[in-house]
């Protein structure tokens, strides 16, 4: 594994690492792998036409299933996950047949997650700054995390305390989620400015029943 082209190898021996949990076969829970729209260039030949056409996400918007359903949207959300932890590597995303095209997508692969605490990786936030869309649910997550009083590095260093391998991030590393969360936030911000929040925020929050309604719904 040590080779040039390959960030890995030791200094002089110790490596970072990640831990994989694996999924159930494709023969007990079907699912499908499929291209990420953003997929990042991996050659020194050329550039993908995201990283030079501002406007790309317009074409992204016209094709099936980006065009009719929360696809997009999701796609959004693993944008966000992905640059919190700085993983530049999300060339495809796997979904479960079971549930159709408006089913969630699948955050596999992340062992290229937290590597370089001092650098925030803009360009992992293309969906975000090139759709300017974001599910009100992730967004109201996301400024509440900003808040002192339940700061994401304080979320996160609080859950990791429970892991065996605790404490699994350092430092730096919980602090860069601050860091890069305000910028979520200001990307967010900025579109909001050029298009207003109607066309940015996605309303997809449900009203919850009332018990009565509720009630009246079990007895027809």
């Amino acid at each position: 594994m040590c080779k040039t082209e390959y960030a890995v190898c030791g200094s002089p021996h110790l490596l970072e690492g990640s831990l994989s949990a694996f999924l159930p076969s494709l023969s007990l829970a079907p699912r499908l792998s499929i291209p990420n729209p953003w997929i990042r260039s991996y050659s020194f030949q050329g550039k993908e036409e995201w990283e030079v056409n501002p406007h790309y996400c317009n074409t992204v918007r016209e094709i099936y299933p980006y065009s009719n359903s929360n696809r997009l949207l999701n796609i959004v959300d693993m944008a966000i996950f992905d640059f919190l932890m700085g993983n530049m590597d999300r060339h495809h995303y796997e979904m479960f047949t079971k549930f159709g095209d408006d089913g969630f997508l699948l955050h596999l692969d992340n062992a290229r997650g937290f590597g370089r605490h001092s650098h925030d990786e803009i360009s992992i936030l293309a969906p975000l700054s090139q759709c300017c869309i974001i599910k009100r649910t992730t967004l109201l997550k996301l400024q509440l995390l900003a808040e002192p009083e339940y700061q994401l590095s304080d979320v996160m260093r609080e859950s990791l305390l429970q892991d065996p391998l605790a404490p699994v991030l350092t430092e730096p590393h919980l602090l860069a989620l601050d860091r890069r969360l305000q910028l979520v936030l200001d990307t967010v911000g900025r579109c909001i400015d050029t298009f207003g929040e109607a066309t940015v925020v996605a309303n997809d929050t449900r009203q919850p029943q009332s018990p009565a309604e509720h009630r009246a719904k079990l007895g027809t």
